[in-house]
């Protein structure tokens, strides 16, 4: 069991800081720094100032528009995407011109469920990190239920392969150490897990930031819903498949399983066969330095916009859905290929791809691992990145 939160209020009565517990401290603007106990050194995951500023201006839009009320408020942009849980648009609010993403789910259950949903949702209004997809609100009508969220015009990932065909190492440790510090936040701060780690609920927009959405809040909606998304069962780790109790590790297995899929560019279960490898990286370089020197120059040359023909891209082979999860619980975890992606790298994918929950490296651990060593202060800009790929048209065969 987690122990409880320290803050500033018990800090002088209670034990010295165990393993895993977090002290909040709020700064002068009420945003917290966290402050995660590891055995006997500490470790500090502070919102920096730009970070701080962007939460606090998004804070003051949200109550200049106040909670959502009525579909009247709003007019369609475009569509950004759907799926068997609904449709996702781009939405401007009228009055103020300002543009979000609105979610609405069509539910076949009573409207007390529905009411229940949307009530279960408010706890996004205190969801407030550079790593989570910020909430503007919620309420049901005519069957459906409408969540109103930030919109971030980078799209998501999966939206990014079908553009760039897959995304180079430089740019999924960007990726990586940002749905880390927002899985921590969630855990940390609000005792959630996640439980629909995938590309899809992983987006970037053009100021650079990375964050994470669709997480499970509301008991309600999950237990609606849970039916619907056949395909996200494909990111599930082997013990929710079993139907046995899982924890935030389940997460890290989907984490792990989306890292492989968008540095391949296809869904890496089953594994890709030697011949699907070199049509998506050519032949093996000679040796490892050689291989990392072409991964820097095809990141660089992906920063520049380019891509990798639809046409010319490897598809997933079928696989019928009970065969797959059965797959994924009999099987040993895919991996990385050598030669390709760096031994750090590597580990850090096989440290999330543990069948046995138990052997699973935990999120203060991943954090900390060599793979992410100096991710904050390196000289890859996402901003850049993401500016690249949205001069990119999608291709209708992608």
């Amino acid at each position: 069991m987690m122990p409880p939160p320290l803050t500033l209020n018990n800090l002088e009565t209670v034990a010295p800081i165990q393993e895993g517990q977090v002290l909040q401290l709020p700064d002068n603007n009420g945003l917290p720094h966290l402050l995660t106990g590891r055995m006997n050194n500490l470790i500090l995951t502070e919102v920096d100032d730009q970070q701080k500023q962007r939460l606090q201006t998004f804070l003051d839009l949200k109550k200049k528009l106040g909670e959502p009320k009525s579909d009247d408020d709003y007019e369609k942009v475009a569509e950004l995407g759907s799926g068997n849980g609904g449709v996702v648009d781009r939405v401007r609010h009228k009055g103020t011109q300002v543009e979000m993403a609105r979610k609405m789910i069509m539910m076949d259950v009573k409207p007390t469920i529905r009411k229940q949903i949307v009530t279960e949702l408010k706890i996004l209004h205190e969801c407030n990190s550079p790593y989570i997809v910020g909430f503007f609100g919620a309420y049901q009508c005519d069957g459906e239920v409408n969540i109103f969220m930030e919109y971030m015009d980078g799209g998501s990932l999966d939206l990014i392969m079908k553009k760039m065909g897959r995304i180079h190492e430089p740019y999924t440790r960007k990726i990586t150490h940002a749905v880390l510090r927002g899985l921590a936040y969630l855990r940390e701060k609000h005792q959630i897990i996640h439980r629909d780690v995938k590309p899809s609920n992983i987006l970037v927009n053009s100021q650079g930031e990375i964050k994470i959405c669709d997480f499970g809040v509301s008991g309600q909606l999950i237990d609606s819903m849970a039916n619907t998304f056949v395909g996200t069962r494909s990111y599930m780790s082997p013990e929710r498949l079993q139907g046995s109790q899982y924890s935030v590790a389940s997460d890290l297995w989907s984490l792990g399983l989306s890292l492989l899929e968008i540095s391949l560019g296809i869904y890496p279960i089953p594994p890709p066969d030697p011949e699907t490898l070199n049509q998506i990286f050519g032949p093996q370089a000679a040796d490892d330095n050689q291989m990392m020197q072409n991964a820097t120059t095809g990141a660089r040359a992906q920063a520049r916009g380019a891509v990798v023909p639809a046409a010319a891209r490897p598809q997933p082979k079928p696989m019928a859905i009970f065969e797959l999860l059965e797959y994924i619980v009999n099987q040993p975890p895919p991996k990385l290929p050598a030669k390709v992606f760096s031994e750090n790298m590597r580990d850090f994918v096989d440290r999330c791809l543990k069948r046995n929950a138990n052997e699973r490296a935990d999120l203060s651990s991943l954090i900390n691992h060599e793979w992410l060593k100096g991710v904050e202060t390196d000289k890859i800009d996402i901003a850049e990145w993401v500016s690249s790929i949205s001069q990119v048209p999608t291709s209708p065969k992608s």
